[in-house]
């Protein structure tokens, strides 16, 4: 008989409301001082940002006009800055103050900034986490950035799922989204489907092209959604009920790689920061291929989560 090990961290009932809703928020993951200091830290690299020594590059995660230069592709094991898309004019130059023209900062802040490591591959509670959800056998942090609202001018984020960014055969992207200020209606607090990882299979994934750059690539076959059900995929999936999630400074959100989630453009004088990270299944229990965007280095491998893998996973 298989022994069930007993629930460090989450409730059983957050657990089955994940695997229900396809996300949950977990209040208070991080204290004040934790929280605090991540915000802080966030303010200072924004005030390192050099912009005479960068390429100007946006952000965006529409189909049309998403990153497709080195400086993105690179930036697997670095910190390296992002900018809204309507932050550069014509002629290259910030259109407004540095500070408030970054839309992110990313992808190793985890492994190379000790503040962020210190809430990401050194935190207990986190690992208990990982245990208890059982989405992965043995999972590996990568992808980790904080990301600016900025009030009044930062972006909306069209609806979207993280598996489609973060591809894995099978799919196991799980995003950590912790909010760093306080999340509202009007400054772009997230917005879920729920139940749209079990109803809306991943059509397409994000990849490097064979002659450079990045763009979208079709799956020949969908993965199935998540679990069967007798529901019928929605046709458009934009025609559902979205659930917009208010969140407190330290609030942890879960998001299964297949449910869909947006947030709308910050109207609002206040910005919404936040650190997100994800994890994703390793080898030999998914593929992680070398398609994808993000691609780990010999100095800088993928770091796993757990000290000792999950001897089973929940069927998600």
């Amino acid at each position: 008989m298989a022994v069930v090990q007993p629930l460090e961290y989450l409730s059983q009932a957050q657990i089955d409301k994940f695997y229900r809703d396809g996300y949950l928020i977990i209040p208070g993951f991080l204290s004040h001082d934790q929280t605090n200091s991540l915000l802080l830290r966030a303010k200072e690299l924004l005030d390192e940002f050099t912009p005479e020594d960068h390429p100007l590059t946006k952000f965006t995660t529409s189909d049309e006009d998403h990153i497709g230069d080195n400086y993105f592709l690179n930036s697997g094991d670095k910190i390296r800055y992002f900018l809204d898309e309507d932050a550069v004019d014509s002629s290259g130059k910030l259109t407004r103050d540095k500070a408030k023209a970054v839309n992110k900062i990313g992808h190793a802040l985890h492994e190379l900034d000790p503040v962020f490591r210190n809430v990401t591959l050194e935190n207990n509670r986190l690992k208990a986490l990982a245990r208890d959800l059982r989405f992965h056998h043995d999972p590996v942090a990568l992808q980790s950035m904080v990301i600016f609202k900025q009030s009044q001018t930062g972006g909306a984020v069209p609806e979207h799922n993280d598996s489609t960014f973060l591809y894995t055969s099978p799919p196991s992207a799980l995003g950590f989204w912790i909010a760093l200020e306080k999340c509202t209606p009007t400054n772009g607090a997230l917005s879920f489907l729920p139940g749209s990882h079990l109803t809306t299979p991943i059509t397409k994934r994000f990849v490097r092209l064979p002659g450079g750059g990045t763009g979208f690539e079709q799956l020949a076959t969908p993965p199935p959604p998540s679990s069967e059900i007798s529901e019928k995929p929605s046709d458009n999936a934009s025609e559902g009920n979205y659930v917009l999630e208010v969140c407190e400074p330290g609030d942890l959100v879960l998001i299964h790689g297949s449910v869909l989630h947006k947030s709308e453009r910050n109207t609002s004088a206040h910005t919404r920061f936040a650190y997100t990270f994800h994890m994703i299944d390793s080898s030999p229990y998914v593929e992680y291929d070398e398609k994808n965007w993000l691609q780990p280095t010999n100095a800088m491998p993928f770091s796993r989560i757990l000290d000792v893998p999950n001897l089973s996973t929940a069927v998600h």
